[in-house]
């Protein structure tokens, strides 16, 4: 989960890790933003992007095969953050679909970690979207899972199992043992095979953005591309849509990732942002796309 403000905006994949605040969400305590969040100084070091061809594999879920980056090196996985910024107005809405261990147990209670008026609304629009989802929310609600990962319009992406940090420090979350990313992540594509999730690509999102060297090289053999993002929408416990859209609106480049969260009790006036940034980037002559388009035109 992301939480934005004017003075900590992503402006590029340096400032990645530095923007999960959002730990109510995250599983770590029950605030939006507690105490012990780490400063820009003790922020996880993000690796910047370099511009690379685009490659085809297999993906390691069930579907069709989708544009990945070539690894770095040591076989590491690569990172994406947005497309290219000569290539036509295209823009590439994402929405996290987080669920912790913990948060399971509240769902049982009868709290909603999804947003069904969301995907109506996005499939109403005609919005192409990436959803990047947790095992644990697949789980969760396997008919939703299987309904998104089944409708050509968008894509499922792998976010972890359970949004445990995968490098320190990253906003008090539990972290997974390096020796366990891999696994975590293969944890998480096998949960959406099992909710049978069709339109499954091989990217992947770490929880709050937080990685680093080691952990990039210990996810390669996933052949996941890591995609972070470059805009921020700040909708994490966003209590009006308005200055979500604005945020939105105001920072979209050609080529932008967004991140956003399909995650209702912790992200509750997205559908409404999603109503007017629609029509506010189409009028300013922007195209929505999968993060699979912007990377294929790579």
């Amino acid at each position: 989960m992301i939480r934005s403000s004017r003075a900590r905006r992503v402006l590029g994949p340096a400032a990645a890790a530095l923007l999960c605040g959002a730990l109510a969400a995250c599983g770590a305590d029950d605030s939006p933003a507690g105490p012990g969040k780490p400063s820009a100084a003790s922020a996880p070091a993000v690796r910047p992007t370099a511009p690379a061809t685009p490659t085809t594999p297999v993906t390691p879920a069930a579907g069709s095969p989708a544009p990945t980056l070539p690894p770095g090196p040591g076989g590491a996985a690569p990172v994406f953050s947005h497309g290219k910024r000569d290539g036509g107005k295209r823009v590439a809405l994402t929405f996290d679909a987080d669920m912790t261990a913990d948060q399971d147990k509240r769902a049982a209670r009868g709290e909603r970690f999804d947003n069904p008026q969301l995907i109506a609304t996005l499939r109403r629009l005609k919005v192409p979207a990436t959803v990047f989802m947790t095992g644990k929310w697949a789980e969760q609600y396997p008919d939703q899972a299987r309904s998104i990962g089944g409708d050509p319009l968008f894509e499922v992406a792998n976010h972890s199992y359970a949004h445990h940090a995968f490098s320190t420090p990253c906003y008090k979350l539990p972290t997974v043992p390096l020796k366990g990313a891999r696994a975590d992540v293969e944890r998480a594509f096998d949960a959406f095979r099992r909710a049978g999730v069709k339109n499954t690509v091989p990217y992947f999102r770490f929880p709050g953005g937080c990685h680093d060297d080691a952990v990039l090289r210990a996810i390669g053999p996933t052949k996941a591309t890591a995609v972070q993002w470059d805009v921020v929408s700040g909708d994490a416990f966003a209590k009006q849509a308005g200055p979500v859209a604005e945020t939105v609106l105001s920072q979209v480049r050609p080529g932008s990732v967004v991140v956003m969260h399909c995650t209702r009790s912790a992200a509750p006036v997205t559908e409404e942002a999603i109503r007017r940034i629609v029509p506010g980037l189409r009028a300013k002559g922007y195209e929505f796309v999968r993060v699979s388009d912007l990377i294929a035109g790579r």
